[in-house]
């Protein structure tokens, strides 16, 4: 569960970011997105888990910004914290 928290902040933080990066309040982003500004404050904020695919891309384009989404490896030290067998 605390690895789906961090995903959860980090979505929000890079929201945020990109959107004052981009010069806009909520308020202007909710506009160029079709929707209002509480639904961009629930995607910035840390605790919400609704973030979508979808929202994001769109995000994305009115930022002019590309969404990347990738599978990693964990680290070394997680892997050694947390051993799983790996199927063969």
């Amino acid at each position: 569960m605390i690895a789906e928290e961090k995903l959860n902040i980090r979505v929000a933080r890079l929201i945020y970011q990109a959107r004052t990066k981009a010069g806009l309040t909520q308020a202007q982003l909710a506009g160029l997105l079709g929707t209002q500004q509480p639904a961009i404050a629930r995607l910035e904020d840390a605790d919400y888990e609704g973030h979508s695919l979808s929202m994001l891309e769109r995000i994305g384009q009115v930022l002019h910004r590309r969404l990347e989404v990738r599978f990693k490896l964990p680290s070394r030290k997680s892997r050694r914290q947390n051993p799983r067998k790996r199927p063969e």
